[in-house]
């Protein structure tokens, strides 16, 4: 048997706190994209590059309506999300890359 696809829902910051939901399947490429800034966008021309949430799924129908639930929800809400998982807001991903 194959391993299934998995799809992940992730926050991201810059060094004034602006937030940035994405979804992809394969986090540690996506993460490093934002960090090179090397895709066009909100989150090049913002220098979103710090990695502070992320959830996993094993459908991309889940990780749609969850990535959906996430951006719709108020900023309040966004940041009582990531402080379960990254209190301080470090950077999740500091040691993924060499």
């Amino acid at each position: 048997m194959g391993s299934q696809q998995q799809f992940y829902v992730y926050i991201m910051t810059n060094r004034s706190g602006t937030l940035y939901t994405g979804l992809t399947n394969e986090l540690k490429r996506r993460v490093c994209q934002h960090k090179q800034k090397s895709v066009e966008g909100f989150s090049k021309k913002y220098n979103i590059d710090r990695l502070l949430y992320f959830e996993t799924f094993g459908d991309i129908r889940s990780a749609i309506a969850a990535e959906k639930t996430i951006k719709g929800r108020l900023r309040k809400k966004k940041i009582a999300l990531i402080n379960q998982t990254s209190p301080h807001w470090h950077d999740l991903s500091a040691d993924w890359y060499d």
